[in-house]
């Protein structure tokens, strides 16, 4: 029977719906008996449910102590208390779930129908927990390597972002378990966090760091927003009117709710009437200080009262989806997560074909660093998750080499923070003796999460003395990388083949064990650029600013936007990744030459497995817009798919592109935009590898920038409806002939270099005012 949400609404006092509007303890809503209200449970995190027991199950007597050592325990204490076999006390904090590949290694995949099945495996571990909005995904773009939870997000591309975050999104939500897309918006910084202000210029703001967010929207409708932590152009997210109500919902049509980060509310009237509708956790100041606002009149009805209407809507689109009988096969999603990590693992370098290993060419094999029997699959933080079972590289690559292969292993580098020369010695020793050695290295453990950021983009010091060691040595070395971003690589040309896995989950041994022995063909792609020096990122000159203000000073080119524009080459470009096998492309057909206002376009092109074994290609399309009055990346991403092919296969893929993807945001006019012009499309392998190109017609309507006094004849000119107005002003003024007129003018226009106030009145002689002249301009255009 649906409940009739404004007759509750109606019945409650002012304290029930501060009550309501609020968190109850940590991770609970308030619950309502007399009204027939029931609380929800929501917990973290993006790529693993992290279900605190003593915190949740413990109602309101839980305590602060347990939810700073939670948050801020690392990745690494809980995967050392699992490799121990496991700590009850820990578990008793956290239950066992499926740890996923995090956000930076699961868009490598550019899979979203795989990303799909995870969300629906999140869905079902949250069911059988009771657990009824998972918090997340985090999408935010990966500005800077640096960032501390670059680790949760997607990429440095809004597409990638979008779409993969909506892949999950559905799939969590198909589940009956709501999503929260945060973190909303322009927080690509742990520095400072709770105090930096994000300064983004209107258009970088619309194209790069809200689109993503739009474009998730758009696909997946989630259940809840969660606003961020940092200030944007000034204003505290949480209490930011533009951003909440007038971009999210008058412009974007956002029916959901939406929350704050945890403790992300400075101010709890004015969050309530920027839009922000729940306040997370529970905090008593917040709650008085919005009771008074409402009992002095300050808030409202009618916004109190939408705010407790979603509010209540979620409250039952939860209690109507849960499915308490549950039940979880941790086995079956641990094979996903291995699947998921050996689709998003990224090989970066395979020289000589090193990989795959075979035992007719390296029956010996040196296993070598000390993450190859402790992995480091995610990062620190709010997000880590108890990982029900883990995958070590090195079990599993003894189970997959069998009897085929000899296998040795050495520590090489048994401490993170410091060299040990008699472990160097034996590895190197070891590695000698091999045909080929197997190095796993890593960032630092800890250096990623919350409240702070990286300090360099190396990875551990003594992890790279062992690579150079070892490769003096055995020149066929692989090196298997575990990082939360980019990292720097100076040490790429001592080794012969690189894997990527970034931060790859519990099945990421298993994972890594396929591809080096060729059960697995790796198919991931960055889905972020890797520098070759910290000093060349895009972000570098103003990260991370000074007395709080963080300026997004490269604008719109963010991450391969700025390498292309500034013609460098970096380390790996933003859709690189190698294969076992290759791929080539061929008839690019698009679905018109043409394209009118309004529509789409289709853009289809044959794909072959041009190699000897079975494997996977993901297409991207680019496009280069014509130059205009705004500057425009050489190129940008609009669309993806991944194609499996056996080999010598050929199957033909269809991309689309909407006329959206043709526009971009005019400040100056604050609205989108499309320029007529002849636009290139790229079908490419990487953003620095176009295997073909296509050229279109786009007619769009004419569009005109608002002109002012001070703005030159020229520019009047080009602008027909604005100079026609003015040009009936002039004539209202003198005997002149309008033709006689227009040729004055138009001589002019090109040798004028002052204003075309002065132009008109000293020039000309012509007697108006400013003012008549800024109505003239000022009238709206009719096009």
């Amino acid at each position: 029977m649906k409940k009739d949400f404004q007759a509750i609404i109606a019945a409650m006092t002012a304290e029930e719906k501060v009550a309501l509007l609020s968190g109850s303890g940590l991770w609970r809503t308030a619950s309502f008996p007399r009204h027939g209200i029931e609380d929800i449970i929501m917990t973290d995190g993006t790529y693993g449910v992290r279900y605190s027991t003593s915190q949740i199950e413990q109602g309101e007597n839980w305590n602060i102590t347990d939810f700073l050592e939670v948050i801020s325990q690392s990745a690494g204490e809980v995967e050392q208390e699992e490799q121990k076999g496991g700590s009850e006390a820990l578990f008793s904090k956290s239950k066992p779930a499926t740890c996923f590949p995090n956000g930076s290694t699961l868009a490598c995949s550019w899979d979203s129908e795989l990303v799909y099945q995870m969300g629906e495996a999140l869905a079902k571990e949250c069911q059988s927990m009771g657990v009824g909005i998972l918090l997340g995904p985090g999408m935010n773009i990966r500005r800077t390597p640096l960032a501390g939870r670059g680790y949760e997000y997607y990429s440095e591309d809004p597409v990638v972002s979008g779409d993969i975050a909506a892949a999950l999104i559905n799939g969590l939500q198909d589940g009956g378990v709501g999503a929260s897309l945060k973190h909303f918006a322009a927080n690509n910084s742990e520095f400072r966090r709770t105090e930096m202000d994000s300064v983004v210029e209107e258009r970088a703001l619309r194209e790069i760091y809200l689109s993503g967010f739009k474009r998730a929207i758009d696909k997946s409708n989630p259940w809840t927003v969660m606003s961020s932590y940092n200030r944007l152009n000034g204003v505290q997210t949480s209490q930011d009117r533009w951003l909440l109500t007038e971009v999210l919902r008058d412009e974007w049509h956002y029916k959901g709710l939406v929350m704050s980060d945890w403790y992300g509310i400075k101010d709890r009237p004015a969050s309530l009437l920027a839009g922000n509708d729940l306040a997370m956790p529970e905090t008593r100041r917040d709650k008085q200080e919005l009771l008074e606002a409402i009992k002095q009149g300050e808030i409202p009805q009618a916004i109190l009262d939408t705010a407790c209407l979603r509010m209540l809507t979620l409250i039952d689109k939860v209690q109507r989806h849960r499915k308490p009988e549950t039940q979880v096969s941790y086995p079956q999603h641990h094979q996903l997560a291995q699947r998921l990590a050996a689709e998003s693992i990224v090989m970066l370098k395979n020289e000589d074909n090193l990989l795959p290993l075979r035992a007719d060419k390296q029956r010996t094999i040196a296993v070598l660093g000390k993450p190859a029997q402790e992995p480091v699959i995610q990062g620190s933080g709010c997000a880590t998750t108890v990982p029900y079972t883990l995958d070590r590289p090195l079990d599993e690559i003894f189970d997959v080499a069998g009897q085929d292969f000899n296998i040795e292993y050495a520590v090489g580098a048994p401490q993170d923070d410091a060299t040990d020369p008699q472990a160097l010695a034996k590895a190197v020793e070891v590695a000698k003796k091999a045909d080929v050695a197997v190095l796993f290295v890593s960032t630092a453990i800890g250096e990623d999460g919350e409240n702070g950021d990286r300090q360099d983009l190396h990875i551990l010091p003594s992890h790279e003395a062992l690579i150079r060691a070892v490769a003096c040595e055995q020149p066929n070395l692989v090196v298997v990388l575990a990082n939360s971003d980019a990292v720097v690589m100076p040490w790429l040309s001592d080794c012969k083949a690189l894997l990527e896995t970034f931060f790859a989950g519990q099945g990421m041994g298993r994972a890594v064990a396929d591809i080096l022995f060729g059960r697995a063909n790796p198919c991931g792609k960055l889905t972020v650029t890797v520098p070759n020096t910290l000093e060349e990122t895009p972000a570098w000159l103003s990260y991370p600013g000074e007395n709080l203000r963080h300026h997004y000073s490269e604008g719109l080119f963010v991450g391969y936007r700025y390498y292309d524009r500034r013609k460098l080459t970096p380390q790996f470009p933003f859709g690189f990744g190698l294969s076992y096998t290759t791929f080539s492309y061929a008839n690019l057909k698009a679905s018109a030459t043409q394209l009118e206002e309004g529509e789409a376009l289709s853009v289809s092109v044959d794909v072959t497995n041009s190699g000897q074994v079975a494997g996977k290609e993901i297409v991207q399309l680019y496009l280069t817009a014509p130059a205009g009055e705004l500057l425009r990346e050489e190129l940008a991403l609009k669309a993806f798919t991944k194609v499996e092919l056996a080999a010598g296969e050929t199957k033909t893929v269809t991309l689309v592109v909407d006329w959206q993807d043709f526009a971009c945001f005019h400040p100056g006019m604050s609205r989108w935009v499309v320029d007529s012009g002849d636009y290139q499309l790229h079908v490419a392998r990487s953003s620095r590898d176009i295997a073909l190109s296509t050229q279109i017609a786009v007619h769009a309507k004419p569009w005109y920038v608002p002109l002012k006094a001070d703005n030159s004849l020229q520019q009047l000119m080009s602008n027909p409806p604005a100079f026609d107005r003015v040009v009936k002003l002039l004539l209202s003024k003198n005997k002149l002939p309008e033709s006689l007129l227009k040729e004055k003018l138009s001589a002019m226009a090109p040798d004028l270099f002052c204003g075309l106030f002065i132009a008109l009145t000293e020039f000309l002689a012509i007697d108006i005012t400013r003012q008549e002249l800024e109505n003239a301009l000022e009238e709206p255009d009719e096009v």
